[in-house]
């Protein structure tokens, strides 16, 4: 998932180095659309103010959460998922269904040293198709206007977003240690790789924790390492790679 916000719209006495008071703000940030997809299906769902309205915008994020077990998404942690709560909690919703999130940022930043962690130079590092280009400000001030073309091009610019956050993830899963395990959700159980669910293990040493030693499993489909919850009871030596 990810949205696109309209800027806080404010008055200032200069243009460097401002703290803009709550009683200078003129127009509050909002949403102003979203892009979203289920993994492994083509149909990206895009909904904004400007083609359905706010509340039907609203409902449809709230109902596509509702429906998700995992969100993905970049920085979304901080910006994409805060900024729908407010929109749920000031249009009257309760919260969606607990969800398992997935920050990619997160993942880029901790396993990675890209130049720029930002998803347009990310994206391109990684020979991907990279974001839709566009004048910049000047679009969002084109969509605030109600302009038809503008918001054509924020709609290819918000679903390219979502694509491009697909394959990123396909790139980087097996890097993500903390996954929620995907067998949960499938009903593989434990059997499978907890990254994608793949069935193909190799067995390839042992991780040895204070509580003993454990089998450990490559995925042959996605490169994954994960161990057995299960403690090894053979006896003998450490094993290397």
């Amino acid at each position: 998932m990810d949205i696109e916000t309209s800027p806080v719209v404010a008055h200032a006495w200069q243009l460097f180095k401002q703290n803009i008071a709550i009683n200078q703000i003129i127009e509050h940030p909002r949403t102003m659309c979203f892009a979203a997809k289920f993994m492994d299906q083509k149909k990206v769902h895009f909904y904004s103010e400007f083609e359905h309205g706010a509340d039907a915008m609203f409902r449809a994020a709230h109902a596509l959460l509702d429906e998700a077990d995992i969100v993905m998404h970049y920085n979304g942690d901080r910006f994409d998922l805060p900024r729908l709560n407010t929109e749920f909690i000031l249009a009257g919703h309760a919260p969606p269904a607990p969800y398992k999130s997935i920050d990619l940022l997160k993942v880029v930043r901790k396993n990675f040293a890209f130049t720029s962690n930002k998803l347009a130079y990310v994206s391109e590092r990684l020979g991907l198709a990279g974001k839709v280009k566009h004048e910049g400000h000047e679009l969002w001030i084109k969509c605030l206007a109600g302009d038809p073309k503008a918001w054509a091009k924020m709609r290819r610019y918000n679903v390219q977003d979502v694509r491009l956050l697909e394959e990123i993830y396909e790139k980087v899963r097996p890097w993500i240690n903390n996954h929620p395990h995907y067998g949960l959700y499938t009903g593989g159980g434990e059997d499978c790789c907890p990254n994608c669910g793949g069935l193909e293990l190799i067995r390839q040493g042992y991780a040895h924790t204070g509580m003993g030693r454990f089998q450990r499993y490559k995925c042959r489909g996605c490169g994954t390492w994960s161990r057995s919850s299960r403690r090894d009871s053979g006896v003998g030596t450490i094993q290397t790679k």
